[in-house]
């Protein structure tokens, strides 16, 4: 099995980026941090690396998609409670982010996200009840 992920993703201005998970709380392993590239700690051997597009784009022949008019992919982190949700989806708003949607309350699990400064889709969900949430996904 894996021991790491790391979901790359293009940003148009890497310094406001890394200001912005700041501000959320997040820090970043200077180790693999420069003027082209950030590795964001989400936590144990979790990170995403925002990478400037000019630098993205040397890894892939496709053209970088628009986050703000399309979805790319939904990155989605577990959180320990409802108020870690809610905290980060306000520090999130704070920080600039777009918050297009209400919080989703399921019961079993409630879920709220935004939409960081270059439109890439953060989902936070908190898994209240895990054998409800099974049963739900088993029909």
């Amino acid at each position: 099995m894996h021991k790491n992920i790391f979901v790359n993703l293009p940003v148009k201005n890497l310094d406001r980026s890394m200001a912005f998970f700041r501000a959320l709380g997040y820090g970043f392993n200077m180790d693999f941090t420069n003027e082209q590239a950030a590795s964001l700690v989400l936590g144990d051997n979790l990170y995403a690396m925002l990478l400037t597009e000019p630098f993205f784009l040397g890894f892939t022949g496709k053209r970088i998609a628009d986050a703000k008019q399309s979805t790319e992919v939904l990155v989605c982190l577990s959180c320990e409670s409802r108020e870690e949700v809610d905290t980060l989806v306000r520090k999130a708003r704070e920080a600039g982010a777009a918050v297009p949607r209400q919080p989703q309350d399921h019961g079993f699990m409630y879920s709220h996200g935004f939409e960081d400064l270059d439109g890439h889709i953060w989902e936070l969900v908190h898994m209240a009840d895990m054998q409800a949430a099974t049963a739900s996904i088993q029909g």
